[in-house]
């Protein structure tokens, strides 16, 4: 039997490919922080699992994104996009 409180193994891969895409795309230097998280949410009106993306610079200033699917689906694309969404602080 499987427990409801087992934790998953993260994608080590798919979450390297996410970080490499993004510090590509916003060419991140040494001084700031990357977060890539994948959630699941269990309410009737989102999607099952989505991908949140935190940027953090040193003076403080953060972004976020949400990618509504899960780090193993994202693609260059999605990541693409993200200066066209509007990240929130």
């Amino acid at each position: 039997m499987t427990s409801m409180f087992k934790k998953k193994e993260p994608n080590l891969i798919a979450t390297q490919k996410v970080k490499d895409l993004v510090n590509e795309k916003f060419k991140l230097d040494d001084k700031s922080t990357l977060s890539i998280a994948e959630l699941n949410c269990h309410k009737p009106d989102c999607p099952p699992k989505e991908t949140v993306i935190t940027i953090r610079d040193m003076d403080g200033n953060a972004k976020n994104w949400r990618i509504h699917k899960p780090i193993n689906e994202i693609v260059d694309e999605d990541i693409n996009m993200l200066d066209k969404k509007k990240g929130s602080n």
